[in-house]
């Protein structure tokens, strides 16, 4: 990536017409052929640029030429350089976002209690036929009868828990599919559902609870441990 602070004028010629006036500016010129005009200001978004695939041309009196394919270009008069450098930055590992649906899953995991107390982990990427359920688990119930004898035992509720970042109505579906599908397996039904996110759409959840499914709102700084409830004071 090559860094230039100058004293320029910027003019392009295309499909339509455009100039920037005389002024102290950023040029950013990418490895991918890039090529973007910036100011002090408007955050991230640049002045003019012209996208790859295009070609820059240097003259010696100061003027630099940027083409595209399109035949477009981007015409830069260079008055003062005040600051010219490259630097290799090499193969970008592209952006990690923090809590993600697989760092919420892992996290509820580990935290069975914020779906209640004595309820347990079955497991994560339960395995169906249409797809995995982010966490199955039980409550601690042990109330419900799958044969109505008094022979059979009282077994814990199975919950299938859907984990969105942002549940929809689209979140909702799934997880009636999934319910519909878990329910037809004699060991595990009654399975209840639970539809956890870190922030739910009011349609979502109006559906959801027209359709029995629990709608939890999972606070990401609180199931990592950095801001507990019982620590506030308010």
């Amino acid at each position: 990536m090559r860094l230039v602070i100058a004293r320029c004028s910027v003019d392009y010629a295309g499909r339509l017409s455009a100039h920037l006036p005389s002024a102290t500016r950023l040029l950013l010129i990418k490895a991918d052929g890039s090529l973007s005009v910036h100011a002090d200001d408007r955050a991230y978004k640049p002045l003019n640029w012209m996208s790859p695939p295009c070609s820059l041309k240097e003259t010696e009196d100061n003027l630099w030429t940027v083409t595209n394919k399109a035949g477009e270009q981007l015409i830069i008069t260079i008055e003062e350089i005040l600051h010219d450098s490259s630097h290799e930055l090499g193969v970008d590992p592209g952006l990690i976002k923090d809590g993600v649906e697989a760092h919420l899953q892992e996290l509820l995991a580990d935290r069975m209690e914020v779906l209640g107390d004595g309820w347990t982990l079955v497991r994560r990427e339960y395995p169906t036929a249409i797809g995995p359920v982010d966490i199955l688990c039980r409550d601690s119930s042990g109330t419900v009868l799958t044969v109505e004898t008094d022979s059979v035992p009282p077994r814990p509720r199975h919950w299938a828990v859907e984990i969105k970042r942002r549940a929809t109505i689209d979140g909702v579906e799934q997880l009636t599919r999934y319910l519909e599908y878990l329910n037809r397996d004699t060991t595990l039904a009654p399975v209840g559902g639970v539809l956890a996110a870190q922030s739910i759409a009011p349609q979502a959840r109006t559906l959801a609870e027209d359709r029995g499914i629990r709608c939890l709102v999972l606070d990401y700084d609180e199931l990592r441990g950095i801001d507990k409830a019982e620590d506030r004071l308010f």
